[in-house]
């Protein structure tokens, strides 16, 4: 199952001339003109990297939506420029998947091109006026990390989704193993009769401070509305997707319903 993806073409076209072999000769350029000639293949794109922010349940959630949405927001909106951020996603969690009150209250996620642009970014005074502003409204703690995307960049609407928050693993290579070879074809087989339409990867790299991330992984899979979401996790391919977690997920996790807003 932010923030990647699971779908993880070439082709070479040729052609003889039916000239004669002389005049093949004649016409063909010199051979370091051709190597001149021929475009350099293109390096592979960097995964992005993001700064995600788990805002725990507040003391008063009324008091925290008042100032998030009347004087954070527009603070870090008035920062992008400086911090270089492409664009944030944030989410508000509505339930456990099981249907109990969230075990978290909101995320946010500012991605980034790549790891150097993230690291250029969190060093600027706008990012430190940011995270200063944090401590006037997230009255019941938040965990700040940082993460990179190991699956393919999602374009998708993602007004509904699904996020599993994996806690540390007993041990990673064993997870990872599983979760790439396993897990992530068996949500991939299912996609088309759980029906979310794009799916978010992330990994974390570290705390903000720098410090081993209180967190191991991230998947968010995106609905195209609550009804669609709530259809697709009533089905089997998702209880199939949901039983296969014990099968490596030895640290627990965290599956949380949420809205993007």
């Amino acid at each position: 199952m932010r923030r990647s993806s699971m779908w993880l073409v070439s082709s070479m076209v040729f052609a003889a001339a039916c000239s004669k072999p002389a005049d093949k000769a004649a016409e063909a350029p010199p051979a370091d003109t051709a190597a001149a000639a021929a475009p350099a293949p293109a390096a592979p794109a960097a995964p992005q990297a993001i700064v995600t922010v788990i805002y725990k349940q507040p003391k008063s959630p009324a008091a925290f939506e008042k100032y998030y949405s009347e004087k954070h927001l527009p603070l870090v909106s008035s920062k992008q420029q400086e911090i270089g951020f492409t664009k944030a996603e944030l989410t508000k969690f509505t339930s456990t998947l099981d249907g109990k009150k969230p075990t978290f209250y909101r995320q946010a996620e500012l991605y980034f091109d790549n790891m150097d642009a993230l690291k250029k970014g969190v060093a600027t005074p706008g990012f430190k006026a940011v995270g200063d502003d944090l401590k006037r409204f997230a009255t019941g703690g938040l965990l700040g990390m940082i993460a990179v995307e190991t699956g393919d960049k999602g374009t998708a609407a993602c007004p509904a989704l699904v996020t599993v928050i994996y806690n540390q693993p007993k041990d990673s290579s064993t997870f990872e193993s599983y979760y790439a070879a396993t897990h992530l074809p068996l949500v991939s087989a299912g996609q088309s009769e759980i029906g979310f339409t794009r799916a978010d990867l992330t990994r974390f790299a570290s705390n903000l401070d720098g410090s081993a991330p209180a967190e191991y992984r991230q998947a968010e899979l995106c609905f195209n509305s609550m009804d669609q979401l709530k259809k697709g996790t009533a089905t089997p391919a998702f209880k199939k997707v949901g039983d296969d977690l014990h099968n490596f997920a030895t640290g627990g996790l965290t599956a949380l319903i949420g809205e993007q807003q």
